[in-house]
């Protein structure tokens, strides 16, 4: 695999956030808060802001988490009249 190959299957949080329709810094709060998992591309010790990388498996595994489900069917149960009960002891 080439390293043109394995670039291309990561992708930026701008690049996801045009995807799905959202703001980047939604994106990036998935990342902080551990729910979608990235890489830091910034060189280390150079005091630079974050340049997240995420990778298309990654990504993937994310959406399965996240998919809505439908709720299961609950059995339909029959609403009976409760007659009312006259109490004649006066």
């Amino acid at each position: 695999m080439s390293i043109g190959t394995i670039e291309k299957r990561k992708l930026t949080p701008p690049e996801i956030a045009s995807l799905w329709g959202v703001t980047v810094e939604t994106v990036h709060s998935y990342i902080r808060s551990g729910e979608l998992r990235a890489i830091n591309a910034a060189c280390p010790g150079r005091n630079q802001r974050p340049r997240y990388k995420i990778d298309v498996a990654d990504l993937s595994d994310f959406e399965r988490r996240r998919t809505v489900q439908p709720a299961p069917k609950k059995p339909r149960q029959s609403r009976r009249r409760v007659k009312a009960r006259v109490d004649d002891r006066y």
